[in-house]
Formats: C-alpha cells, structure tokens, sequence
C-alpha cells in the first residue's frame, strides 16, 4: 500500500511541473550571482564595484510589496497564473540575451539596469511559480513537490555555473549568454503546455483588497496571536543552520584547508548532503506529513551542527571536513524542503502570491542578519563556542513546534483550499 501511494505520489505531472518550473525559477538567479561576477571580473570591473552590483538583487527580498498585483490583475491570455508565468519568462529570455550585446568594459551603467530587470523578473517569475504550484500539489503532495522544485532550483546553476563558464573559455562571452537565455526556453515551453490552477473568480476584485485582505485573512484565520507565531516561527526555524553556513568559508580557511581542498572535498560533500536531503524528505513527508517532517527534520538539522563543532575540535583533517559539511547540508536539504511545505500550507488560495511571497521574504530575513553578526561573535568567542551558540540558537524554532505544528494535529478542513 506504502509503495501504490509513493507511486502515485511521484510518478505524476505534477511533479514534472515542479521540476521544469523550479530550474527556470533557479537559472536566472545562477546567472546573477555565479556567471555575471565572473564576466565581469574577466573584464577587469574591480570588485569593490561588482560586490556593490549585488544591491540591485534586492527584488528577491522585496517581492512581497508587488504581489498583490500579480494576484489581482489577472491578464487576458492564458490565465491568472500562466499569463504572469509567460510574461515574467518572455521578459527574463530577452534580457538575458541582451547581455551578449554589451562590453562590461565599456558599457557598465547599461548591463547594470539590465541586471537590475532581470532580478526585478526573476524574483517576479518566482512569485507566481510560487503560487502556481500551491495550487497545483494537494497537502499530501507538498513534501515531494516542493523537494523536487528545490533540487531542480539548485541543478540550474549548472548551466551558467560550469556549462556557461566552459563556453566561455573557447567561445566569445556573448555565446555563454545567449546560450543561457536559450535555457529559459524550458520554463516558457512548460507554461505553455500546462493548464491553469487559478479558478475563475479567484482573483481580489480590487487592488486594495489585494493588498490588504491577505494580511487580513492571515490574521484573523486563527487570531493574530497565533498568526504572530508562526511568521516568528518561519524566521527562527533554520536560524541555528543559517548561522552555522553563513561563515563556513572562512573557517574552512582557518582549519587550514586551501581552496582546492574547500572546493572539491567540502562542495562535493555539500552537493550530495543537500540533494540527499532535499529529495529524501520530500519522499519521507509523503508518508509522515508536514507537522511530523517538521519535528523530525528540524531535530535532524540542530544535530548536524554538531558536526561543525567537531571539526573545529579537531581540524585539518580530509574525511571529518566531507562528514561535517556533508552531514551539515543534509540538515539544510530536510529543514529547507519541511520549512517550504509548511509555508506553502500556510497560505490561502484567494491570496497565494501575496502570503507565499512574504512568508519567503521574512524566512530570507535570518540568513540577512546572521551574515553580517557572525563575523563579530566568532571573533569574540572563537568557532568551537559559536557553534555551540548555532545549535542553542536552533532550538526556540523547534519549541515553538508544540504549539505551531503538533505532533499529532486535530484533523480539520485545510483553510488553504477554502
């Protein structure tokens, strides 16, 4: 019976869905932060100047303050949802292949706005797939769909990562791009031959109600002490591992690993952690559900900081660096997939885009924090101490569990498909 339903569970459209929408949602943010610094660098743009183009990325941290308009307006080809997908997309091709007509060297103000609107695009593509695919995955379907979605996200990057980046050694730069842009024909094509989730009559009626009835639903479904909670929830549940990580480089340097050791021993490591997580939980929630994969994975994720620890006690050594990254990012890959499905449930049909949007944005907000503190506390305390710090800063988000997630919830009708 186990095997039927992990079957059915897997083998279906929707699930292919989630991969051809999660690489066309991954590629465009690849492109910005692997292959356009390099292009740059290439071009001898100093890095003062290409760490401060990363500025321009901030869509991906805003994109809850336009949602509502791709919720309310719904466009007269193809749908609410597929009409914002082929647009978002159609923009994203151009753009992208518009990069093969400039010099960096000479035309730096140009590429900067284009890079500005592809971040604007791909943070844009990114709320719709989202919703889309809320609406797509049944509750028991989130798990998989969502640990698929992410792994194909993260396989993305190695088009403009190491395909683009090889293009580019016998090739002029401008093939590299056009041959990127020529990969978001996947996600142009999917929406093309899928059909519409967004059901007529779905759509806030006005843009104020779009902008105001998500956050007022969201507030009143349980009270807006409960609602309180779990947006705290969303922000400390992987607040332990986003500490751990935000660093992890640099300490890699000062355990005395060089950087071939880091790129090869530590990455490999990394891949295989999070691919094994990510496509592993999303199995494993088809069968425990949300609230338990929450539990589960969530204590999964606080002991693999453990393995950090370790290896500040211990040191240079080869095979305790791949256990501790790879056992570290096996916890991401869990966390991340239960975390995403959760918030995924959390939202309302009527207000997908909008709640999906912010719950992301303010899940994004630790790792924004943590990256510019961490540096202070590790210095103050040394690696072995902060470390410690992580896995104690892990456990308020798991706490909060008794009252956001219980182990055995009250079966009700899901708000989120009213």
């Amino acid at each position: 019976m186990v095997s039927k339903t992990l079957k059915d569970a897997l083998l279906n459209k929707r699930m292919l869905i989630c991969i051809m929408t999660g690489f066309s949602s991954g590629l465009p943010l690849y492109l910005l932060i692997q292959f356009v610094p390099a292009w740059l660098r290439s071009a001898e743009v100093d890095l003062s100047t290409i760490g401060l183009i990363n500025l321009v990325l901030f869509p991906y941290t805003w994109k809850f303050l336009w949602s509502p308009v791709m919720d309310r307006f719904v466009l007269p080809f193809f749908g609410r949802r597929r009409g914002w997908m082929f647009i978002t997309q159609l923009a994203l091709i151009g753009l992208m292949a518009s990069l093969s007509l400039f010099d960096p060297s000479q035309q730096l103000s140009t590429i900067i706005i284009i890079i500005a609107g592809i971040a604007f695009f791909s943070a844009s593509q990114d709320i719709v797939i989202d919703a889309y695919r809320r609406e797509l995955l049944p509750d028991d379907e989130l798990g998989a769909g969502n640990g698929l979605y992410v792994q194909a996200y993260r396989l993305s990057s190695f088009v403009p990562g190491s395909l683009a980046m090889i293009m580019a050694g016998f090739f002029p730069w401008s093939m590299a791009h056009l041959t990127i842009a020529a990969f978001m024909l996947v996600g142009l094509i999917t929406t093309l031959l899928i059909s519409e989730t967004s059901k007529e009559g779905e759509a806030p009626s006005t843009l104020k109600s779009a902008v105001i009835d998500p956050f007022k639903e969201f507030f009143n479904r349980q009270g807006w002490q409960h609602a309180i909670l779990i947006l705290l929830f969303m922000m400390l549940y992987k607040l332990g591992d986003s500490m751990a990580t935000a660093l992890e480089t640099p300490f890699f340097l000062d355990m005395g690993f060089s950087t071939v050791e880091i790129g090869s021993i530590a990455k490999i490591s990394k891949t295989i952690g999070a691919t094994v997580g990510t496509l592993l939980g999303g199995i494993a929630m088809i069968k425990l559900g949300i609230n338990r994969s929450l539990w589960i994975f969530g204590g999964f994720q606080i002991v693999s900081i453990l393995g950090y620890v370790l290896l500040s006690m211990v040191g240079y050594n080869h095979f305790i660096l791949a256990l501790a990254s790879g056992f570290e990012y096996l916890g991401v890959g869990l966390g991340s997939v239960a975390l995403i499905a959760f918030m995924a449930k959390s939202t309302n049909r009527h207000f997908t885009a909008t709640q999906f949007a912010l719950f992301s944005s303010l899940a994004s907000i630790p790792r924004t924090f943590v990256s510019a503190t961490t540096g202070y506390i590790i210095e103050a305390i040394g690696y072995t101490s902060f470390f410690m710090v992580c896995f104690v800063f892990a456990l308020p988000g798991m706490l909060m569990l008794f009252k956001i997630a219980p182990w055995n919830p009250v079966e009700k009708k899901p708000e989120t498909q009213s």
